[in-house]
């Protein structure tokens, strides 16, 4: 499956159960506040209704029709209906918009604030004894009922625009998460099969060797062959199984584990080691290095790999008889790393090409593709940057800067620069 689609539909995935989730909740908040809301307004009638029953029962000779209730008490809209029945149960007297209701239900049960039904109509009711008659005194639900049916609208309008953007929030999260992820996942996948591909080869060599060794006797120039031809692709493998095995240390290696490093000491420690090969191929390595501070924030042990990458991919693509020019200079707050040979160079076109995994510009022997991407780790890793392009001789140039860490020049044991400027050290 494409990776595309798994990004798609990992986010889709996480998008649906977060709106569920909101959905859930958004539900019960909903039914919660109708409730609330509901429970609230009712015991604002039920408020209403006791102030009128208090205030009746303050009237010894009992309101009358046009009675209107207590002085300043809230109306809830709707008039309040009150009736008084004598104590042997006959009908007294009643407002006059109750005249022509009856109540549903015996006067005496109806005490503590209930709803009845009234043709249709919901109405909260309360009663008790006033003086010597008893009155129950209602006012009508209608307005309770449009408040709670305008907040359930309102909340139905408002819980799908909410769902929906939280849909599309979490969906465009999940696919901002997951996409690096799958990113990972996949870049893993192509290197465990790179990988697997470069190691088949060799170990297909080595078998077919031994495989023809054993099967009858051979003489002493084929056995010498043979075990030359295992012996290169056994240090090719072992190149490669080493190189694997450092780019796993380092991924693992928390990279805030840093600490200060001169570039230039790490440059000519690297040079005196690969100066024996220099010479092996009569090439000219020379080493340049400015009396300035040249300290960076990195670890010795990835700035040798770095430089050893460098310098090894320099001798090895450089004939013989040319040139390798390793350079460090510091200028103002960067420090420039650069190693340019006489070798074929690399076209512009390719140049983006170089940092990938087991990506090898030639067909040449004895490589596996992983140093230069070994090397842009550590760039990456120590905050560098990579100039890559052509020598003054023709062949690459390869460049790193690096924010400087401001200091002094290193001293040597004399108390004098430890290395003088632009000094040329010719292998």
């Amino acid at each position: 499956m494409p990776r595309v689609d798994l990004v798609r539909s990992g986010a889709q995935r996480v998008a649906l159960a977060a709106t569920g989730v909101v959905a859930a909740l958004y539900l019960l908040i909903a039914v919660a506040v109708v409730l609330i809301v509901t429970h609230n307004l009712t015991a604002d009638v039920d408020t209403t209704l006791s102030k009128w029953l208090t205030a009746m029962a303050a009237q010894r000779s009992g309101p009358s029709r046009g009675y209107q209730g207590p002085p300043g008490a809230p109306r809830f809209e709707a008039p309040v209906l009150w009736w008084r029945f004598h104590p042997d149960g006959n009908y007294a007297d009643s407002s006059a918009e109750a005249a022509t209701v009856n109540l549903p239900a015996p006067y005496s049960r109806i005490q503590a604030p209930q709803t009845i039904t009234v043709s249709g109509t919901d109405l909260r009711v309360a009663g008790e004894l006033t003086g010597d008659d008893w009155t129950v005194v209602g006012q009508s639900m209608v307005t309770v009922d449009q408040a709670r049916a305008n907040l359930i609208q309102a909340e139905l309008l408002i819980g799908p625009v909410l769902l929906l953007v939280v849909f599309l929030g979490a969906f465009a999260i999940g696919r901002r998460v997951a996409a690096p992820i799958e990113q990972a996942r996949q870049r893993q996948m192509d290197f465990t099969a790179n990988a697997s591909h470069e190691l088949r080869t060799p170990l297909a060599v080595i078998q077919a060797q031994t495989s023809l060794a054993l099967t009858h006797p051979r003489d002493a120039d084929w056995y010498q062959r043979a075990f030359a031809r295992v012996n290169e692709e056994s240090k090719r493998m072992r190149v490669m199984v080493d190189d694997l095995l450092w780019l796993a240390r380092f991924e693992a290696m928390p990279p805030s584990k840093t600490e200060p490093v001169d570039v230039a000491i790490m440059a000519r420690q690297a040079a005196d080691r690969f100066a024996a090969i220099a010479e092996a191929r009569q090439q000219r390595l020379s080493v340049r290095l400015s009396g300035e501070s040249h300290v960076i924030a990195a670890l010795p042990e990835w700035l040798d790999h770095l430089i050893g990458v460098l310098l090894d991919n320099a001798c090895k693509y450089t004939p013989d008889g040319g040139t390798i020019d390793l350079r460090v200079a510091a200028d103002g707050g960067k420090v420039l790393l650069a190693v340019d040979d006489s070798g074929p160079g690399i076209p512009p076109e390719r140049r983006t090409q170089i940092f990938e995994r087991f990506h090898r510009e030639t067909d040449q022997a004895g490589g596996a593709g992983l140093g230069l991407a070994i090397a842009d780790a550590v760039v990456r890793a120590t905050n560098g940057r990579w100039e890559v392009g052509a020598s003054a001789a023709g062949g690459a140039s390869m460049a790193v800067t690096w924010p400087r860490l401001l200091g002094r020049p290193a001293l040597n044991r004399a108390g004098s620069p430890e290395f003088p400027p632009l000094a040329s050290l010719d292998a």
